[in-house]
């Protein structure tokens, strides 16, 4: 490629500093493009005039009381992100059975108006905003003058955007990808309309309910400063409380060396409300200040005392001369002028009794400007390093039911992320080509949008009204259309070969009219991978016999199994074959039907059968599971690999959801899990059986109800059992709510200790009734265990470790030593009173889900490498895009391809590729990831740092110029700049400035380190 240059940048702040490459070999691209000039332009350190330089002036000596004007816009709750922006009442007739007469007032729109306007006519006034997905969509309906007087505003620090994410994710089951996605999307809005003025410095998630370690790394990495947040378990306040520990600095790795992600987190002092008495909104009932002494109804100097003994009271709970008080809520400021007329005059009076001897001082502020004091009052900080779950807001009220809620549209999400990520990848691989092309045009905006919004606190959280969760799926069905037809594009131009591509959405349920109805079709299978995969592929067929043919038009082995428990009679059977797949590529397949009278296609033909001896076995050489024949149920499973024996049993068992009794007239609900008993019941004691037994899987059928069965299933050289469940529609009928199980009982002494990911990275250790931090008084034992569980759960006795990865997240917990369950599906009769106002009862859509989950079952000294290496190919699973026999050359000159692959080698097993996506006319995204943890695994030394070529990485494109970015890719990463904390442990030290070679790009453990690289597509052909 020819002699490199490089140059680096100047360092203003903590973190690598290597950050731009320029190939000397640049194709004739004298200079670089305008884009990435404008790009460098906008985030220049000397351009940003908003953050610390705009904060108001604070008094010294004195309590310096900081209100912050906000709102909080649900981007969907009670009603869809349209209704809420435009102030639209839900159509109750067409989308709920019963009428309810008290909904949300909201309109997010006239909030937007109603602020700009108050903060032009005084400008000592101060706001923030947080979810881009209300305020881009308000930014392009303003006129030229509206948008230069909101810049002006933004520059002079006035308003202030915080968090700065497309919304303010959930943090419990959401997918560490999925978040970086959407506060990338956010904070690229605001990146180009505002430059670095607008760059937020303050992570801010009131309400979201727990918060995650990953969270809070995750934000550090992306240059954030400080994180505020809302709600906290109430008893983990009210020990802070007492040891003024409201603020202190979280530690949120293991891994990653201090400070890259430590960050300084706060907890305000009344969830995100505005105090007591102190609420001037329309949609409040407090009495404005009247403070014309003439007026009978005059209370301003009852308010001023109030407010004096109230910012004093609230002082005494953390550390320095500086406290806030959260000015807004839900949809509030629809008429900005209410809240600010009276602030102004609260301002004004409460200020006024300085020359009294009065010691408080409060003005307009906002969080950047409290954290900027916080920082000047260089005091030494407590370290915090486990998480904020399970989070409860009273006694027997645990907000652990959420973590499974909704199960089907979890797993749409996850679905919907996976598709994503192969539709950036495709897009970045193949150009401008694939947005317009012999399929139409293609767009993966639509569906980065969907994914989102579906990252929102009320929507992958499954704690939104049905209505609003159609609406979400709406969404997300709307975007796969447009990324549909890129794929096409893509294929199309990568393989040479223009055919009739069908993409099956409903292989959740057996239904993929392609393969059920045609006798000659193509199955091409796309990897996202980095590595090579070897995928077994499964699809519905029509009764018959059936070719298959691999990349090189050889013919390979495969089955047709019939389904016993299939969602439909009609569609009962099922062909198998392996795919291999090459590492970012795709692998094209022919499968033909043939006569039933080939006797060689007649022994891939298998029917299930009842089995006769009393002792059922599936396995292959790695892996043998053992049944008994009498209940049909899972008794062990053997890794004959390692020599490793381990009887487990596994049913499903039901929680009797309590809907209130004398203790507490807590009910279980979409939030809430609450049970009314700690033993749940099972669904059945024993399932009716039949076995599967080909050359290519081996599979029990259990059933264990009318609404409840498992297909637990072995493919020939998988390592790992699956277990694929159909639960629902959960009966009802005996009014008891039900939360549904899969429990995992072993023999194991795990002293009661389990562990579970975050946010499918980072994995952190749980123990029964017990959190790191503070003493817990624990008063449910089921529920007040549950953690989230993103991607796996496991156990270990020190020697063994039993593994379970899920395909969505779920709550999971292990209650008893050696056992762990899983919440796969709950349905309730009763609202948990926390706002919804309607029970968790889905019906028709949603009711019946089907789901899998991987078991593993290794040594301890190799299990990480096994689960973090499913866990990815779970993630992001390969895509099958069919067509209908009969093609054309996409390009006369070219042969066509049946196989292909964007990587010049594979990528070592130690790393990720995170993101590859389009940036710009001529840029790409690019993230490459670690994803090992420090001293997880010693067998292969996938632990150690690696080392990757950049330069030489891809097929389909060079890259002319690489410019290293923070986390979310809105600053360069030399010019990011972070505030320095001092903390009660050991010192940190800043490491010292790194040019950045793309030959020679080295990851650390769970480091993720994000390019953006200017680019030239070569020509496919």
């Amino acid at each position: 490629m020819g002699t490199r240059s490089l140059t680096s940048g100047v360092r203003a702040g903590g973190g690598n500093t290597g950050w731009l490459w320029m190939s000397s070999c640049n194709l004739g691209l004298p200079v670089l493009p305008i884009f990435f000039l404008f790009w460098l332009l906008l985030a220049a350190p000397g351009a940003r005039a908003a953050g610390y330089k705009t904060c108001p002036a604070t008094k010294p000596g004195m309590l310096n009381v900081h209100l912050l004007p906000h709102t909080h816009d649900d981007v969907g709750w009670l009603k869809t992100v349209d209704q809420y922006y435009y102030g639209i009442e839900p159509d109750f007739l067409t989308f709920m059975p019963t009428v309810l007469s008290d909904v949300q007032h909201a309109s997010v729109q006239y909030i937007l108006d109603s602020v700009i306007s108050s903060l032009l006519e005084d400008p000592t006034r101060r706001f923030i905003y947080v979810e881009m997905a209300f305020f881009s969509r308000w930014w392009k309906q303003q006129t030229r003058a509206t948008r230069e007087a909101v810049r002006s505003l933004v520059r002079q620090g006035r308003l202030e955007f915080v968090n700065g994410g497309w919304v303010m994710n959930d943090e419990a089951a959401t997918h560490y990808g999925a978040i970086v996605d959407q506060m990338t999307l956010g904070l690229r809005f605001l990146q180009d309309t505002f430059g670095s003025d607008g760059l937020p410095r303050v992570a801010w998630h009131i309400d979201p309910f727990g918060h995650s370690r990953e969270q809070a790394s995750l934000f550090a990495q992306m240059g954030f400063d400080g994180f505020f947040l809302g709600r906290i378990d109430y008893q983990d306040k009210f020990n802070r409380k007492k040891r003024l520990r409201m603020e202190e600095l979280w530690r949120a790795s293991a891994s990653l060396k201090p400070p890259a992600a430590d960050l300084f987190t706060g907890v305000l002092p009344n969830n995100y409300n505005p105090p007591e008495k102190l609420c001037w909104d329309v949609l409040c009932s407090d009495p404005p200040v009247v403070d014309d002494r003439h007026s009978p109804e005059f209370n301003a100097d009852k308010l001023v005392d109030y407010f004096l003994k109230l910012a004093t009271s609230q002082k005494k709970y953390y550390r320095t001369n500086h406290t806030v008080m959260t000015m807004g809520s839900d949809f509030q400021y629809e008429n900005a002028n209410m809240w600010f007329k009276n602030m102004d005059k609260l301002i004004h009076l409460v200020n006024k009794q300085q020359a009294n001897g009065s010691q408080v001082h409060v003005l307009y502020s906002t969080p950047t400007c409290y954290l900027w004091e916080l920082n000047k009052a260089n005091l030494t900080w407590t370290v915090k390093e486990d998480d904020f779950f399970p989070y409860a807001d009273g006694p027997h009220m645990f907000w652990t039911g959420y973590f499974s809620s909704r199960p089907a549209l979890k797993r749409y999400e996850r679905l919907s992320y996976n598709f994503l990520q192969v539709c950036n990848q495709l897009e970045a691989l193949v150009g401008p080509k694939a947005n317009v092309g012999p399929y139409g045009s293609g767009d993966s905006a639509p569906l980065k949008e969907a994914m989102a919004v579906l990252q929102h606190h009320d929507a992958v959280s499954g704690t939104a009204r049905q209505n609003v969760v159609n609406d979400y799926a709406r969404q997300l069905a709307a975007g796969w259309g447009p990324c549909e037809v890129l794929v096409s594009n893509a294929l199309a131009q990568l393989s040479n070969n223009k055919q009739n591509f069908s993409f099956c959405r409903e292989l959740n349920i057996s239904i993929c009219p392609v393969s059920q109805m045609s006798e000659h079709f193509l199955v091409t299978v796309y990897n996202p991978l980095g590595r090579k995969v070897d995928h077994m592929v499964r699809l519905p067929v029509s009764e018959g016999l059936f070719f298959v043919k691999d990349p090189n038009d050889k013919s390979i082995s495969s089955n047709v199994v019939m389904v016993p428990s299939a969602y439909s009679k009609m569609y009962q059977w099922e062909l198998l074959f392996p795919a291999s797949v090459p590492a970012l590529g795709f692998s094209t397949y022919s499968v033909n039907q043939v006569s039933s009278h080939n006797h060689q296609a007649r022994n891939q033909l298998t029917r299930p059968r009842k089995p006769k001896s009393r002792v059922i076995v599936i396995e292959n050489k790695y892996i043998r599971a053992t049944f008994d024949s009498g209940t049909g149920l899972l008794m062990k499973i053997e890794n004959m690999e390692q020599n490793l024996s381990l009887p487990v049993s596994q049913g499903f068992f039901w929680y009797n959801a309590s809907a209130g009794d004398e203790e507490s007239s807590q009910a279980s609900g979409a939030y809430i899990f609450r049970p009314s008993v700690r033993k749940p019941m099972a669904v059945s004691h024993w399932a009716q059986i039949n076995l599967v037994k080909t050359t290519l899987v081996q599979e029990v059928y259990q059933n264990f109800s009318a609404w409840c069965s498992q297909v637990i299933r072995l493919y020939e050289g998988q390592r790992h059992l699956e277990l694929e469940w159909t639960v629902g529609p959960i009966p009802v009928k005996d009014d008891w709510g039900k939360e549904v199980i899969s429990r995992f009982d072993t023999p194991m002494k795990t002293k009661g200790q389990f562990f579970t990911d975050s946010n499918g990275r980072e994995i952190l250790k749980r123990r029964d009734d017990y959190r790191p931090t503070w003493t817990l008084n624990q008063t449910e034992p089921v529920a007040g265990n549950y953690y989230p569980v993103n991607t796996r759960i496991y156990i270990t006795d020190g020697h063994m470790q039993l593994t379970v990865l899920t395909d969505r997240s779920q709550g999971g917990s292990s209650l008893k030593d050696g056992s762990l369950e899983l919440m796969v599906h709950r349905r309730l009769l009763v609202d948990d009173e926390r706002g919804v106002m309607e029970p968790l009862l889905e019906t028709n859509t949603g009711d019946k889900v089907r789901g899998r989950h991987l078991v593993l079952l290794s040594s301890v000294s190799d299990a990480a490498a096994r689960h973090r290496l499913l866990a990815e190919q779970e993630v992001l699973a390969p895509q099958l895009v069919l067509a209908l026999g009969g093609s054309s050359p996409y390009n006369s000159q070219a042969a066509p391809k049946t196989q292909f692959s964007a990587l010049r080698q594979e990528l070592p097993p130690q790393v990720h590729l995170l993101s590859l996506a389009r940036w710009g006319p001529k840029m790409l995204l690019l993230r490459l990831e670690h994803q090992f943890a420090v001293k997880e695994d010693s067998n292969r030394n996938l632990s150690s740092p690696v080392t990757v070529n950049l330069q030489d990485m891809f097929q389909t494109f060079t890259i002319i110029y690489l410019q290293e970015t923070t986390l979310a890719a809105n600053q360069p990463l030399s010019r990011a700049s972070r505030l320095k904390w001092m903390t009660n442990t050991d010192p940190i030290s800043y490491p010292a400035p790194s040019v950045l070679d793309p030959t020679s790009v080295t990851l650390q453990p769970m480091e993720i380190r994000t390019f953006l690289a200017s680019v030239q597509w070569r020509d496919h052909s």
